[in-house]
């Protein structure tokens, strides 16, 4: 059954615009109640939200929407999606949403929801709340109406578990950290957490006006965080995006490392610290360079779809801990049920410290392949799958490859855009290679 609101993360679109419009946000609150209230009598909520000046509006038409269906609701107030889902878990509540559209300009916004347990919803949840939402409302009668209430110690809770995931007998004393928040939901707990463990802490994008979030800063605009580690000549950079589950990291050099390197390093370092890491998760876009790395080091490595949603899927599947993608997503469910940026920006500090190497250093077994990524507009009716031109081109290009780079071609799932991957050691191959691809997609 396909979903009509849903996408891969929660319900997401421009404000004002169908469906992230104020009444139907609290109609679709009503509706998640409403499955609530089929297993449990008085359920109880949790919304945080980033800083987006929407979220104002969403949070008060979810909370009217919730208490409608005499659903109890505790407001968290501007809070990471990762924060969201830890005290979901530790308050025992039904279940957690977050007011947010992640790496998205301020004039959008969506919602999403984590379980009682912490982690994202299975797709027939989903199904089942789009059912109710097809269903009149059935309005609580004033004696079992939902109540709201704020916790107010929200921010400094989550802050207590972030350092807790970092060693008990290390210390950031001495080093100088750059924090970009992207204006965004971890504004205030991501320069506590790391001057709490003992850094000096300079700040970037940690100013939200309700309309900056994102705005050429944070983990999808990194210009700004190497151009801070440089003039302050810092330790260290940690670049959030506007929900802070994801994160780019700089040396002090300035040079920038992606999800892929940092995920090797997690994986790397837990080996070093003498900890089973039997396989590590990636996903279709993950770098080869490592895959073959991790493999050097005897590590099964396996391939998700693009999306953290399903990198969780194959971890739960093999009952693996380790898993990203590129863009900084990062899974170490031994630490917390989803991806964390915080968490992962000190679980790489972790292995700085406790190895005395630079990042840099820590990465020398990698080096990230080149990666040509060309995107072609299909023509209405054009089915790709059925181009022999293509299908011919393809197999030429991986038999040229030989083993030492890849092909990656799949659709947009938004666009009528067929994206062509290709990956090799050296940048001006795979450009050529995805010239090539591009040209046999045209020919038809």
């Amino acid at each position: 059954m396909t979903r009509k609101y849903f996408g891969t993360d929660g319900i997401r679109g421009t404000v004002g615009q169908p469906p992230i419009t104020p009444d139907f946000v609290l109609r679709l609150a009503h509706a998640v109640g409403r499955v609530l209230k089929k297993k449990e009598a008085r359920p109880t909520v949790l919304i945080g939200k980033d800083t987006r000046i929407s979220g104002y509006m969403l949070e008060s038409a979810l909370e009217s929407g919730f208490n409608s269906a005499g659903v109890d609701v505790v407001l968290l107030g501007p809070l990471p999606t990762p924060g969201v889902a830890y005290l979901t878990r530790a308050q025992r509540a039904s279940l957690g949403v977050v007011i947010s559209a992640s790496h998205n300009a301020f004039a959008d916004n969506g919602i999403k929801f984590f379980s009682a347990q912490g982690t994202k919803l299975p797709d027939e949840w989903e199904i089942a709340v789009e059912a109710a939402l097809d269903e009149p409302p059935v309005w609580a009668d004033s004696a079992t109406l939902g109540k709201a209430r704020r916790l107010d110690d929200a921010a400094g809770r989550y802050i207590e578990f972030c350092k807790g995931t970092f060693a008990s007998d290390l210390t950031l004393r001495g080093k100088t950290i750059v924090v970009d928040a992207a204006h965004g939901a971890a504004y205030q707990v991501a320069p506590k957490v790391f001057h709490e463990l003992g850094a000096e802490v300079i700040c970037i994008g940690c100013a939200p006006d309700g309309l900056n979030i994102n705005d050429h800063v944070g983990a999808t605009h990194p210009d700004a965080l190497v151009a801070a580690v440089k003039q302050h000549k810092a330790d260290f950079g940690v670049a959030l995006d506007g929900d802070a589950d994801r994160l780019q990291v700089v040396d002090n050099n300035g040079r920038l490392f992606n999800g892929d390197e940092l995920l090797y390093l997690l994986a790397a370092d837990r080996l070093a610290n003498g900890e089973k890491v039997p396989g590590v998760v990636g996903t279709l876009m993950t770098n080869m360079a490592v895959e073959i790395a991790l493999k050097a080091r005897g590590l099964q490595f396996v391939r998700a779809k693009v999306g953290d949603r399903y990198v969780l899927e194959e971890l739960d599947r093999h009952g693996w801990l380790l898993g990203g993608e590129g863009s900084g997503h990062l899974l170490a469910l031994d630490r917390h049920t989803t991806g964390d940026g915080l968490i992962s920006a000190l679980q790489v500090l972790n292995a700085v410290v406790r190895s005395g190497k630079s990042v840099a250093q820590l990465l020398e077994d990698v080096t990230i392949f080149p990666q040509c990524l060309i995107n072609v507009r299909l023509q209405p009716g054009q089915d790709w799958k059925k181009s022999e031109a293509l299908a011919a081109e393809s197999r030429k290009v991986e038999t040229e490859l030989a083993g030492q780079g890849r092909v990656l071609i799949r659709a947009s799932g938004t666009e009528p855009l067929l994206r062509l991957m290709v990956e090799a050691r050296e940048e001006s191959v795979a450009r050529s290679m995805a010239e090539r691809l591009a040209q046999a997609v045209k020919a038809g």
